[in-house]
């Protein structure tokens, strides 16, 4: 079990290298954007190391609804945008809850969770877009939540929604399409 996880960790170390270098071969490489949605791995770790579900202070949620012909209105850089602020208001709720965590299995999650949404923010600041840059705006009034199942399944949401859209409608930029 744990030699399967470094596996799985080391392959998305790798994904995410060529992101960073390449942010537009994510964009490309559905399979890559597979790996680096590392929540079912934290749900099921977050089970099996029996953490704490309810946190001591409720985080903000990201913004993770989709009415798609609005969505379909933005342009790039505003879709980018309202998904780059529901990932900084998210990530910053998880520093507030794993600096007020004690040490152990769900701290390490948290850092792990951390670091994954820094992971998609490098990638998606360092997209090249052309038009004007827009300021990074949530599309929502956030609701709170004290769970981290909630937390979980609200970033995946945002993965695959919000996020997947968004890379999907960018796949035209592919060289080879």
């Amino acid at each position: 079990m744990a030699l399967s996880r470094l596996l799985l960790l080391c392959m998305v170390a790798s994904e995410v290298w060529d992101a960073e270098t390449k942010p537009i071969d994510f964009v490309c490489n559905r399979a890559a954007r597979r790996v680096l949605n590392i929540v079912a791995e934290m749900e099921s770790a977050l089970s099996d190391c029996n953490a704490v579900m309810t946190l001591s202070t409720s985080v903000q949620l990201p913004c993770t609804e989709l009415h798609v012909a609005s969505w379909e209105d933005k342009s790039y850089q505003e879709r980018r945008g309202d998904i780059i602020a529901s990932l900084r208001l998210l990530i910053e709720g998880v520093k507030v809850m794993r600096a007020l965590s004690t040490p152990g299995c769900g701290t390490s999650l948290l850092q792990r969770l951390e670091n994954n949404i820094n992971n998609y923010l490098v990638i998606l600041t360092h997209l090249q877009l052309s038009g004007p840059v827009e300021t990074p705006s949530l599309s929502c009034v956030p609701l709170r939540s004290q769970s981290l199942t909630t937390v979980l399944l609200r970033y995946n949401q945002l993965i695959s929604g919000k996020l997947e859209r968004f890379m999907i409608n960018m796949e035209d930029r592919c060289p080879h399409k």
